[in-house]
This record gives structure tokens, C-alpha cells and sequence, in this order.
């Protein structure tokens, strides 16, 4: 679904490279999880995804992305955006209407969407978000979780085949950051759209995410499997992400040889790693 090749990106007036080099494949279906401190270029490569950079974000681009098969330099933004949604940190800088149901349509009407077709897209996109009870709703008077569903609404609503998040979750409480992570779950089982999504609540990332992409000073340091990423906690910890408490127990128990299995990634998992080591402990093996 998406083949970057060699990209490196330098903003305006910038001696030093946003993006540096990066190489990634991304498959149909896959629900990736990206992380990294503040100012590893996160940000800047979801931008690469949709096209605001090269097409709106000026710099020097080199390189190659490309998603669906669609060259983003070769490709305008509007073209994209039928291949790629995109829901933003603060969902307030997308939000452009008053109403909820005009919010979502105002991405099928600049696509020439037939107005029949919009009801309908409207409609099921409503409620694959759960919030078929906002359509008339202001904007206005929605909670943080409500306006980042109606953002997920209206990028769905244009029935991308990637749906990219850039820290959704960030001015959420623990229940509405897991409710946003349960309609990502759902879009990604149900309607097989691959999901990318930047978090820094790696709990979530490892409960949700099949795949981890590490990322420092623009580039990808670390890129595989939830467990075999968290098992690097050496390395995360040097750049400053800090894992679950958890991790970091599990990666305790194994420098002092007391556990020696699967990093866990779950409260089940962990609740049974736990009971198996305090049981061999008593029993002295």
C-alpha cells in the first residue's frame, strides 16, 4: 500500500534534514503504530503520506512515496485524498463547518461526490464512529472525543483505503483515548483499512498495533513486531521513550534471569507472566 524509497526532507531554511534517508514498506491491512521523541520527523512523514509535503509544505524533497501506486509529487493532494485519510493532532485546525453532518459532507462536495451518494456516505460513516446521534449537532459543543470522531468521520466518509492519525489521543482522557483506539481496531478488522497511526501512549499502541516504527532525528532506528520492538528497551529508553511500566518490569525480570519467555503485551498476558514468576519464586525453581 505504501513504498518509500530514499526520502529525505529539509524545511525551509533548514540546514539539517526533517527526514533523513527513510526506507519503508507499509502492507494492505497492516495497523502501524510510529514513535519516537519530540522532533524525530513523525510528524513530517504523515504529511509525506497525503501529499502536504511536497505540494503545500515547500522544502527539498528527495526520494520516492508512493501510496496505492499514486507518486505523491506526481499526484495532487485532491487525487490522494481518495487513497488517503488523514485526522490531525488537534481536530479543531480540521474542523471547517458548524454542524456535524456539513463537516463530513465537505469533503465529498469538493470531490464532486453525487449528493445521493453523500447522504449515504454520511450516514455509514456516522455510524462506524458511534456517533449517528451528532449528525445535527454544533461543532461547537462537542467534547475533545466527540470532534476527533467527527474528524474520523469525515476522513472515512471518503472512503480511503489508508487511514493516517497524527497523535489522536493526545488531549484525551484514558477512555476516550481507548474508544478512539476501538473504532481504529474496528475500521482496520471490518473495512480492512490500513491504519498509521503516531502515539505516544505506547500501551495502547502495543493492545491495538501488529507493527512498531521507531523513529529519531528523521530516521527509522527500529521497525518490526510489537514484542520484538518493546524487547529493544535499551535502545527506546537512550532516546527517551520510556515503555509501560510492564516492559520495563518484564525487562527486569530477564536481566536478573527470573523470566526468560515472550514479552507480554496485554494486561492478560502480563497478569499470567506475573503469576508464573512469583509461583516459581515460592517454589524456589
Amino acid at each position: 500500500m505504501i513504498n518509500i524509497q530514499g526520502l529525505s526532507f529539509y524545511y525551509n531554511d533548514s540546514k539539517e534534514p526533517a527526514l533523513d534517508n527513510i526506507n519503508l514498506n507499509i502492507n494492505v491491512g497492516e495497523f502501524v503504530g510510529v514513535i519516537g521523541p519530540t522532533g524525530a520527523g513523525k510528524s513530517t512523514l504523515t504529511l509525506c503520506f497525503n501529499g502536504v509535503i511536497p505540494h503545500f509544505q515547500r522544502g527539498d524533497f528527495y526520494g520516492e512515496v508512493k501510496v496505492d501506486d499514486k507518486d505523491t509529487v506526481e499526484t495532487d493532494c485532491a487525487r490522494l485524498a481518495y487513497s488517503v485519510g488523514s485526522v490531525f493532532q488537534d481536530p479543531e485546525a480540521q474542523i471547517v463547518s458548524s454542524i456535524v453532518e456539513d463537516e463530513i459532507a465537505f469533503g465529498l462536495e469538493n470531490l464532486n461526490i453525487p449528493r445521493e451518494e453523500i447522504s449515504t456516505r454520511i450516514k455509514e460513516s456516522l455510524e462506524m464512529t458511534g456517533i449517528s446521534d451528532l449528525r445535527h449537532s454544533s461543532t461547537t459543543q462537542l467534547s475533545g472525543g466527540q470532534k476527533q470522531r467527527v474528524a474520523i468521520a469525515s476522513a472515512i466518509a471518503l472512503r480511503p483505503k489508508v487511514l493516517v492519525l497524527d497523535e489522536p489521543t493526545s488531549e484525551l482522557d484514558p477512555q476516550g483515548s481507548q474508544d478512539i483506539f476501538n473504532i481504529l481496531k474496528r475500521l482496520n478488522d471490518v473495512y480492512k483499512i490500513t491504519i498509521i497511526v503516531v502515539e505516544q501512549k505506547i500501551q495502547l499502541l502495543t493492545e491495538y498495533c501488529n507493527r512498531l516504527v521507531v523513529m529519531n532525528k528523521g530516521t527509522i532506528i527500529l521497525d518490526g513486531p510489537i514484542r520484538t520492538v518493546l524487547g529493544k528497551q535499551e535502545i527506546l529508553e537512550k532516546i527517551g521513550v520510556h515503555c509501560s511500566p510492564v516492559t520495563h518490569l518484564v525487562y527486569m525480570l530477564k536481566k536478573q534471569g527470573l523470566y526468560q519467555g515472550e514479552l507480554p503485551i496485554n494486561v492478560e498476558e502480563s497478569y499470567i507472566l506475573l503469576n508464573n514468576v512469583l509461583r516459581g519464586i515460592k517454589d524456589g525453581v
